[in-house]
C-alpha cells in the first residue's frame, strides 16, 4: 500500500467474536486515522452484534489522535459526570481509566450502571501496556443475564436496586469532585433532575456531608437491539466487595449507615449473600481476557459488554472516552424507607 492509496477491507484482518479483532494485514501497519472510515463501517456492522471491537496493530501517535478517532464515529464525546471512582481529565473528553491501587482488581461492571443515565459507547486506548498484568477483561452482558438463575433475575428486576452513597468524612470521592461543583444548591438541582434523593448533615468539625439515594434498574433493555442485559453494579457497590478487614474497619469507624457506598433492594431491604455470591460467580465465569498491546483501541457497546481491570506491575496507561449518553425513562416515583 502506498501513502496515496486508501485502505480497503482487503487490507484488514477481521476475526469475529467478543471482541471482534481488527488488525492490518501488512507488517508495515497503518495509522489509526487511516483506518477510521473502515472502522466506522465495521462498527456499524458488528458492534451491536458482537458487543465490542478491538483495533490492534495500528499506530496511535497521541492522545489527541485517539480522541479524534473516537469522535470520528459521529457522536460528540461526553464528560465523566456523577463519578463514583477517581479519574483525571487527560485532554478534552479523554480521561484516565479508574485510578485504583495497581495490586487490586476492579470487578466487571458496565460504566455508570449505578444510575439511570449512562454512555452507550465507550473506548479504551492502551497508551502504554503494563509489563505484567493490567488486562481489561470484558464480558457479554446478555450472556451474564442468561447464565444467572431466572428466579434471581426476576427478583432483582422486579425489586430493582437502591444505591446509597455517603460523601465526605475523608472516605471515597468528595461530593465536590463527583458533582463537579462546590455549591450545595447546584448539587440539589442536579439530584432533582436525575431523580436522586439527597440529604445534608455536618460532622463534628462542621464539614458538610452528603448522602444520596437512587433507585435504579437491575436489568435493562438495549434501546436499539432490544436485548435484555444484566446492567447494575450490585457486585461492586455492595459493602461485601471489600475485604473483610476493610468492611469491619469502615463499619467500626462510621457505622453501617454511613459507609461510603452500599446497595440494597429498591425498597431498602438487604441483598442476600448467596445472591451476591452467584452474581460474582457468573461474572467470573464470563470473563474474556486478551493482552493489551501498546496502541490498542477497544470500542465497546457499554450495555452489551461489561469491563474490568486486572492487577498489574510496572507502568500502565489506559485512557477512556465515551459517547451517546442515554437516559432510561424514570419510573413512577416510589417512596423508599431509609436503608
Amino acid at each position: 500500500m502506498t501513502l496515496l492509496s486508501l485502505p480497503t477491507l482487503d487490507d484488514l484482518r477481521i476475526e469475529p467474536g467478543l471482541p471482534t479483532v481488527v488488525s492490518p494485514r501488512s507488517a508495515d501497519g497503518m495509522s489509526i486515522d487511516e483506518v477510521a472510515p473502515l472502522a466506522r463501517a465495521i462498527a456499524a456492522d458488528t458492534l451491536e452484534r458482537a458487543g465490542g471491537v478491538l483495533f490492534t496493530g495500528f499506530h496511535v501517535p497521541s492522545i489527541d489522535a485517539f480522541q479524534q478517532f473516537a469522535a470520528s464515529f459521529g457522536d460528540p464525546l461526553i464528560g465523566y459526570e456523577y463519578a463514583s471512582t477517581p479519574r483525571s481529565q487527560v485532554e478534552g473528553a479523554v480521561y484516565t481509566s479508574t485510578e485504583y491501587p495497581p495490586h487490586r482488581a476492579i470487578p466487571l461492571h458496565n460504566e455508570q450502571s449505578y444510575t439511570r443515565e449512562w454512555p452507550l459507547r465507550i473506548w479504551f486506548h492502551c497508551a502504554l501496556a503494563a509489563p505484567k498484568g493490567g488486562a481489561t477483561p470484558i464480558a457479554d452482558s446478555r450472556a451474564v443475564y442468561r447464565a444467572l438463575d431466572p428466579a434471581l433475575v426476576a427478583r432483582f428486576e422486579q425489586r430493582e436496586l437502591l444505591y446509597v452513597r455517603n460523601f465526605g468524612q475523608g472516605l471515597d470521592l468528595p461530593w465536590q469532585q463527583s458533582f463537579g461543583t462546590d455549591e450545595p444548591a447546584e448539587v440539589e438541582r442536579m439530584c432533582a433532575a436525575r431523580g436522586i434523593e439527597c440529604t445534608w448533615r455536618t460532622d463534628d468539625d462542621g464539614e458538610l456531608l452528603l448522602r444520596t439515594r437512587e433507585r435504579c434498574q437491575a436489568v435493562a433493555r438495549h434501546p436499539r437491539t432490544g436485548d435484555r442485559v444484566w446492567f447494575n453494579q450490585a457486585n461492586l457497590f455492595h459493602l461485601s466487595a471489600l475485604d473483610d478487614d476493610m468492611q469491619e474497619a469502615l463499619v467500626d469507624a462510621v457505622g453501617l449507615e454511613n459507609v461510603p457506598r452500599n446497595v440494597y433492594y429498591g425498597d431498602g431491604a438487604p441483598l442476600e449473600a448467596d445472591a451476591l455470591a452467584e452474581i460474582r460467580g457468573v461474572l467470573e465465569r464470563q470473563r474474556i481476557v486478551f493482552p493489551w498491546r501498546t496502541g490498542d483501541v477497544l470500542m465497546l457497546d457499554n450495555m452489551l459488554s461489561a469491563h474490568a481491570r486486572d492487577p498489574f506491575d510496572g507502568p500502565r496507561k489506559v485512557v477512556v472516552a465515551m459517547a451517546q449518553s442515554y437516559t432510561v425513562p424514570r419510573a413512577t416515583e416510589r417512596r423508599t424507607d431509609d436503608a
